[in-house]
């Protein structure tokens, strides 16, 4: 195990690195799981429950990012005031909650309900364990765990519609709730039985509701983090709204049903590819470079996306479609990180609080975004391209703005 940071006691997990990388990946992959398995099952889940507009069901994905918008300011200061192993504890009940009123459904409403109540659980996860590894690990072997928990994690959003498909092949969409609900609980008895908790009690730090809305409102003032988490949520939007119309995409233009989740693994391997390259070329070219390259890049394709779209009705050439497609996926990889790190940069003594706000007010921003364009859905590509071009002509003016800034450290 690395040494623990210079300010932390020493606490030492009982899991050797690979079961502690294993755990961690399969808890903050609850959130690309959520996301990604119930895909395939948008048309059945809509067919069962009698939703007249087939655009309805684009909410079963957004409202799951809708609700972890709340979780992500809460679990924050909660993991930091009781401790890592209680706030992944709290929030996979919360997400289990949602997942038994989602599959015992029998309205779309109370799908959208436990979908809602899913996504403030998962927060949980997301934001503790991330805490639970700062714990631990400092420096290079900080960098060195979390490759490998994102090697992992980057596998999900792969493989997650695959397995919705392959339950579908046996049960009906009720049953990928079920799965949830059991990942969720290997999860907790797993972390319960095995992961110590990292944060001393002399080093929590009690919620305070004065405390947390000063430092909130010296971040909502900042206006190059907002600008940067404004640009992050433009581009986290597109990305959602070809998550909730992926399914209905592919099923419309092309015929594509049981196929769906390999061609939506190519996709997800854009982004992959990205991010590894990523961390190869930013530490010569800098975040800034980067990310207007790949903001310049996503508008290219998109606009080429809507060109064709546009010559042919609608409909691309599939072959078109998925190199573009393709193409405009890889740019969004390596936009996240950087954005993200970008926000981050001006944050101090608030990260902590920083990061839950920049994480949900992107969040929140993505959710407005793939609603509004996602309303406007009509069997062609058209939308989606569109959708590509808005955020990366907005994010890049942000961008732009915000490396022009000379506001300071919050």
């Amino acid at each position: 195990m690395s040494q623990p940071t210079a300010s932390a006691p020493p606490l030492r997990s009982r899991l050797s690195t690979p079961e502690f990388v294993a755990l961690i990946s399969l808890a903050t992959s609850l959130t690309a799981l959520s996301i990604d398995a119930i895909l395939p099952a948008l048309r059945d889940l809509g067919t069962a429950l009698g939703v007249a507009d087939a655009r309805d069901t684009q909410l079963v994905v957004i409202l799951f990012i809708f609700g972890m918008v709340f979780g992500e300011i809460f679990f924050g200061p909660l993991s930091d005031a009781v401790g890592r192993k209680k706030a992944i504890l709290f929030g996979l009940a919360i997400f289990g909650l949602g997942a038994v009123v989602a599959m015992t459904a029998d309205s779309l409403e109370q799908v959208l309900v436990g979908r809602i109540i899913q996504g403030i659980g998962c927060a949980g996860p997301k934001i503790a364990a991330r805490a639970l590894v700062r714990d631990q690990f400092v420096g290079p072997a900080m960098a060195r765990i979390m490759s490998f928990i994102f090697m992992v994690f980057i596998l999900v959003p792969m493989l997650a519609p695959a397995l919705g498909q392959a339950i579908l092949f046996v049960a009906d969409w009720r049953a990928i709730f079920f799965v949830f609900l059991i990942i969720a609980a290997i999860v907790a008895l797993w972390l319960s039985l095995r992961q110590p908790e990292t944060l001393a009690a002399e080093r929590r730090i009690p919620i305070r509701l004065d405390t947390l809305l000063a430092n909130g409102l010296l971040i909502l003032r900042h206006a190059k983090v907002m600008a940067y988490t404004f640009a992050a949520g433009f581009i986290f939007g597109a990305l959602l709204l070809y998550l909730s119309t992926s399914q209905a995409l592919f099923f419309d233009l092309y015929g594509i049903g049981e196929t769906f989740p390999l061609y939506f693994a190519i996709f997800a391997l854009g982004i992959g590819l990205a991010s590894f390259f990523n961390s190869q070329l930013v530490m010569r070219h800098g975040m800034h470079r980067m990310a207007v390259t790949a903001l310049g890049g996503l508008i290219v394709f998109g606009s080429a996306m809507l060109v064709v779209a546009l010559a042919y009705d609608g409909v691309p050439p599939f072959g078109a479609f998925m190199t573009l497609g393709f193409l405009t996926f890889f740019c969004n990889g390596l936009l996240f990180g950087n954005l993200n790190a970008l926000a981050m940069q001006s944050l101090g003594r608030v990260a902590g609080l920083g990061a839950s706000m920049i994480s949900s007010i992107s969040s929140l921003v993505a959710v407005a975004i793939s609603m509004a364009i996602g309303r406007f859905y009509d069997m062609t590509a058209v939308p989606l391209a569109c959708g590509f071009i808005l955020a990366g002509a907005v994010s890049l003016a942000l961008v732009l703005a915000a490396h022009r800034s000379t506001a300071g450290e919050v």
